[in-house]
Formats: structure tokens, C-alpha cells, sequence
């Protein structure tokens, strides 16, 4: 049987931290960014967690699990 592949999308989206933890970026930060203020701007540079809620699709997608 051939092996599972990973999910060409969430490859590019996540990272797994050395703890485990799957890392992300977060959205609305690419376009139309003369509205947003520099503090929401600055807010949304920093990379964020991913939700534990999302974390069993995450993984699947990863083939983590």
C-alpha cells in the first residue's frame, strides 16, 4: 500500500513546534491594509497557536496522527 500523502496546503500553512504545538499565521494581513490600524496591523504579524478545537483536523491534514 502507498504511503499517505501530506496535504500540499497545510504543509505550507503549519509548523509543528519541537513541543508538539502546530504554529500559524494569521489572516487579513496581505491586502487592503490602508483601513487597519498599526496596532491591528502589528497584532496580526505574530504567529498564533492553532485553536485545540482545530488541532485532530490539523494533524489529519499533517498526517501527524
Amino acid at each position: 500500500m502507498p504511503k499517505m500523502k501530506t496535504k500540499s496546503s497545510a504543509k505550507k500553512r503549519f509548523h509543528v513546534t519541537g513541543s508538539g504545538k502546530i504554529k500559524r499565521k494569521h489572516a487579513f494581513k496581505s491586502h487592503i491594509l490602508t483601513k487597519k490600524s498599526k496596532k491591528r496591523k502589528l497584532k496580526l504579524t505574530h504567529a498564533a497557536l492553532v485553536a485545540p478545537s482545530d488541532m485532530k483536523s490539523v494533524k489529519e491534514q499533517l498526517r501527524i496522527i
